[in-house]
């Protein structure tokens, strides 16, 4: 495991955490010191905490709590995984309306699947950190959170049933969806190459990794976008076909429910327009 401090700025640290771990390595208990949300940029493992068990693929969130142990496996894939964590002190909480004593139903440690809100963010993220935006990280960290705040804290989630005979199936197919989500790829291939019937292949992929083989095709292609608007400068209809949408108005429109703006607004938010940020930061108190 390799990591380094993008940023450390007042309550934000932001940490981009490079893992080689497989399934011949032998987990260990860590434990979360701070709030955070790591955004899975490549790969995945597994997450074990308070009794539960993940499985995070490319545009998942990893949730921690303060004071909660955890424990990240590497089973079903050998090529370790790509993180950009983000870890919140007290005054960032506060101003989300946590407290420094974060209810659990709001902020506890759990895996969420990806979710187009988040996984544009966290593409955003991911650019700024790698210097490719003048755009401020801590900025794009409090969006984040307020943005999981917002759709997921304090609601009842059912979790999946445990598919543990079927995680290493799930995980290798949504590893092949992600490279291949540019493509035209469709349920019945997608379920003839894990080796089971698209029904039985929908339920345990949804199951396992809490999206269906759909949604997760569509965010792999929202997150390609994402990148490519922020770091490209070919027009908007090019990088759309680019990232496996199959017209520009679907797209703009499955981009805009995503993240709340247009892909060109996007675009000029990524390179460094202020009053984005300034609006959406504003709504958060």
């Amino acid at each position: 495991m390799s990591s380094r401090t993008v940023l450390h700025r007042g309550p934000i640290t932001v940490t981009d955490y490079r893992c080689d771990a497989g399934p011949a390595d032998k987990p260990f208990v860590e434990r979360h010191d701070q709030a955070s949300l790591a955004y899975v940029r490549t790969g995945s493992f597994g997450y074990r905490t308070r009794g539960e068990s993940y499985e995070l693929v490319a545009g998942s969130l990893l949730v921690g709590q303060p004071g909660d142990e955890y424990l990240c496996t590497h089973e079903h894939h050998a090529h370790g995984d790509e993180c950009l964590s983000f870890h919140f002190g007290p005054d960032v909480m506060d101003r989300l309306g946590l407290g420094t004593r974060q209810d659990v139903s709001a902020w506890r440690s759990r895996g969420v699947p990806p979710l187009p809100q988040m996984l544009v963010l966290g593409e955003l993220a991911q650019t700024v950190a790698d210097g490719r935006s003048n755009v401020g990280l801590d900025e794009v960290g409090v969006l984040l959170a307020a943005r999981f705040v917002e759709a997921l804290a304090g609601r009842s989630r059912e979790r999946p049933r445990n598919l543990s005979r079927h995680r290493a199936r799930a995980v290798r197919a949504a590893l092949w969806l992600d490279e291949h989500a540019h493509e035209q790829v469709d349920l019945e291939s997608t379920a003839r190459a894990a080796g089971v019937s698209p029904f039985h292949f929908l339920r345990l992929f949804a199951g396992v990794l809490g999206v269906t083989p759909h949604q997760y095709v569509v965010r792999s292609r929202l997150r390609r976008a994402a990148r490519l608007l922020a770091d490209d400068g070919r027009s908007v209809t090019d990088i759309a076909l680019e990232a496996g949408f199959a017209d520009l108005s679907n797209f703009v429109r499955t981009f805009h429910r995503a993240a709340g703006v247009s892909p060109g607004r996007y675009r000029r938010a990524a390179r460094g327009e202020r009053k984005f940020f300034q609006e959406r930061l504003a709504a958060t108190h």
